[in-house]
């Protein structure tokens, strides 16, 4: 157990309700949050004792400031307070409050005060608060750039917001601590850093000065002799609104730092060097790019140098109040521990950093739009909630080990984040250094290494940066007990992936003895020597090992019935390794399509279509494409998380071959004509999921295939392919 001087592992949950136009978009709705209960629960069980909640102004109150429902906060507040978990209560996260208010409104803050006092005089036990979230940051979203109500795009819309927020959390407070006289404010901001070339210098020094004043106004630190107080009076802001912040004295008794890898920012006029920018709306115009992309930003980014900023220039008690990751699960794991150890760190020089917090722990939607767009973009926390119920990942296996004994490991931090490599920078940017090379002895084995899957598992690993040891027949024969197990014991892996077998199905009805030894006693043999050895086992099934007479399609519980040799050797070989290696994962999957082979059928559909060639395939046959960097991806974060039991794992759609053809022809642009109906058996061996839906849609799939793909049209024939 970690001692009280020890740093804490806190937890938050992305609640905001952010107002675009006149819609609202609800977190805590979209996460599934508003309708699971149990999700308290499994926090807690983390070993989470502080826990950043929602007790939204929006959510109690939104018809009236005088009628409030208080049923599933009481419900849910009781259950924490039950399990030891003390909640920091937040009233306004990136919020304008209901729909009778607005930041521009001069009522709102003393409307959110009444609310604050009623969430005090309801729960009194409760003794930390943040009546709101982030105010800058909302400021320059809903007042500079105008992405949230009320849309502003000035600066004195946004130093109006800012004002009006800032004194709201003044007021909230006060009205807490007439009810609960200890109260705490956790105050909490982005707290990123604009970089830049001299003749940006300007441009950086004023975003970088502008970044402090949330605390700043609440730490009463705007007089006359602050850099902004001109632009204050300029906005409309008289000096008497300023005075008001250094009267209230109220300095938060924790200044909660929210850090992404986004947060920091560097600004260049050479707009030819990026390609893919944040365009600022300045004349003449300059890119605003995330600063780790840039090699000139080389060691003056990251999270210990923004903490140690905020410590020195303030001095008080500090926590990181959001340390979120939406990237793969590898690089989820290496950000929470780059930002765990950067604040151990300071910890032991004397630094007053209380504790990190895991955000979010269910995820968040849409943030890769800031919310303006509605795409189901999910990001995963602690807990996937795609799955149902909301599935551990492995964040969750650090939030537990960290709460506990503040130490956390996992083979995947061996490599390092992107932000981390050298190939992070955009591609015109040179770099002269040489490029830095990280070897472990921890590694993936894969097997396969010839095929399809084995080769986009080590293009993809090597991406993430996974070390690994692509095996071929070769080097290991899966279906011969001694190779296998001379071939564990000389690479030592730290999970074994096989994508090898027999994949020819039709000719599987003519080597049926071949095709069961690959596919069955292959599988088997790698499941034993695994288990035996307590290695994860990872290794793929086929839709086949269904008859498709289900007429719907088919989820993880359903009973195999294959009809072909090729499906019952993948029906054998999953029984036999569930029995051999019960931890093990079983993928179950269909009709790959990828960016780097010619061997799939969208390829040989547009291959033969632009060679001016017809194209037959069935409109009564269903499937379940699957785009292979998705199911790799997917493949990757399962095996990190340990995951175990049948999974199915396809894009989200089922189609026909024929369907699968017109819409490939349609998305690159080729004439649907030539596509032809070709008569077969009704069938539909499409794939769902009732354990999660983890891989993106169809459609944004195949937009991605024509996008990323690196072979020309050309190859194996669409009959050959099918």
């Amino acid at each position: 157990m970690q001692n009280s001087s020890s740093l804490e592992l806190w937890g938050g949950i992305e609640c905001t309700i952010a107002r675009i136009r006149d819609n609202y978009r609800n977190q805590i709705d979209e996460t599934g949050h508003n309708a699971r209960i149990d999700d308290v629960d499994a926090i807690a069980a983390l070993g989470i004792r502080t826990l950043r909640y929602p007790v939204l102004w929006e959510t109690v109150a939104p018809d009236s400031p005088d009628e409030c429902d208080w049923r599933w906060h009481d419900e849910r507040l009781a259950r924490l307070h039950a399990a030891g978990v003390s909640p920091i209560a937040g009233l306004v996260h990136h919020g304008s409050g209901p729909y009778y208010t607005h930041l521009l409104d001069p009522a709102f803050p003393e409307m959110l005060a009444r609310h604050a006092e009623r969430v005090a005089e309801r729960y009194p036990w409760i003794a930390q608060f943040t009546p709101v979230n982030e105010p800058l940051t909302t400021a320059r979203f809903s007042g500079l750039y105008g992405h949230w109500y009320p849309h502003g795009r000035d600066v004195r819309t946004m130093l109006r917001c800012l004002v009006t927020q800032c004194k709201a959390v003044v007021l909230a407070m006060q009205a807490i601590r007439r009810v609960t006289p200890a109260a705490k404010l956790v105050q909490t901001e982005d707290l990123g850093k604009a970089f830049s070339l001299p003749d940006l210098q300007h441009q950086a020094d004023y975003e970088n000065e502008r970044r402090w004043l949330s605390l700043d106004l609440l730490c009463g630190r705007i007089d006359s002799s602050h850099p902004w107080y001109p632009a204050f009076l300029q906005a409309g802001i008289d000096r008497r609104q300023l005075e008001f912040f250094i009267e209230a004295q109220c300095t938060p008794d924790i200044i909660g730092i929210n850090h992404y890898l986004t947060s920091e920012r560097f600004l260049d006029r050479r707009l030819r060097d990026y390609p893919d920018f944040h365009r600022a709306a300045d004349q003449p115009p300059y890119a605003d790019v995330q600063a780790v992309r840039v090699p000139h930003a080389d060691g003056l980014t990251g999270p210990e140098l923004r903490l140690r900023e905020a410590w020195e220039r303030y001095r008080l008690p500090m926590a990181v109040t959001e340390a979120h990751h939406g990237g793969a699960r590898d690089d989820q794991l290496r950000w929470l521990m780059q930002v765990w150890n950067a604040a151990r760190k300071l910890k032991g020089e004397g630094v007053d950093i209380r504790a990190v917090t895991i955000w979010s722990l269910l995820g968040c939607i849409d943030w890769n739009s800031l919310l303006l767009e509605k795409n189901g973009f999910y990001e995963s926390g602690a807990f996937d909630v795609r799955c149902n119920p909301p599935r551990p990942t492995a964040i969750a296996k650090a939030a537990e080990a960290l709460s506990r004994t503040g130490e956390f490991d996992h083979p995947a931090l061996d490599g390092l984040g992107w932000w981390q490599r050298d190939d992070r920078y955009f591609a015109q940017i040179k770099r002269l250094e040489a490029p830095t090379v990280i070897t472990t002895q921890r590694k993936l084995l894969i097997t396969g290494g010839t095929g399809t899957l084995g080769r986009a598992f080590a293009r993809i690993c090597d991406a993430r940066h996974l070390q690994y040891d692509l095996l071929t027949r070769a080097d290991m024969d899966i279906a011969d007990r001694i190779s296998v197990e001379a071939a564990i014991a000389r690479h030592r892996p730290w999970a074994v992936i096989n994508t090898a077998g027999y994949v020819r199905v039709a000719d599987a009805e003519n080597e049926p003895e071949r095709c069961f030894r690959e596919n069955a006693d292959g599988a088997e043999l790698l499941a034993r020597a695994c288990a035996h050895l307590g290695i994860p086992f990872i290794t793929f099934s086929s839709d086949l090992v269904f008859d498709g007479s289900l007429g719907r399609s088919y989820v993880e519980s359903d009973p195999v019935a294959p009809q072909c040799v090729y499906g019952k050797s993948k029906a054998e070989a999953e029984k036999r390794v569930r029995q051999a290696a019960p931890d093990a994962l079983v993928v179950r999957t269909s009709a790959f399509f990828g960016p780097w082979d010619r061997y799939n059928f969208v390829h040989a559909v547009l291959r033969d279509l632009a060679a001016g060639k017809p194209v037959q395939a069935s409109d009564t046959v269903l499937v379940s494409p699957t785009y292979v960097p998705d199911l790799v991806h997917a493949t990757l974060d399962l095996t990190i998380d340990h995951a175990s039991g049948v999974w199915h794992l396809t894009n989200q759609g089922s189609l026909s071959w024929y369907e699968l053809a017109v819409r490939a022809a349609r998305e690159a642009g080729l004439d649907t004509g030539m596509i032809f109906r070709a008569e077969s058996d009704t069938a539909t061996t499409s794939l769902s999921s009732e354990r999660g839906l983890i891989l993106p849609r169809f459609d944004d799939a195949l937009q991605r295939y024509m996008r990323d793909n690196t072979i020309a049209w050309e190859g194996a024939s669409a009959r050959e392919a099918a």
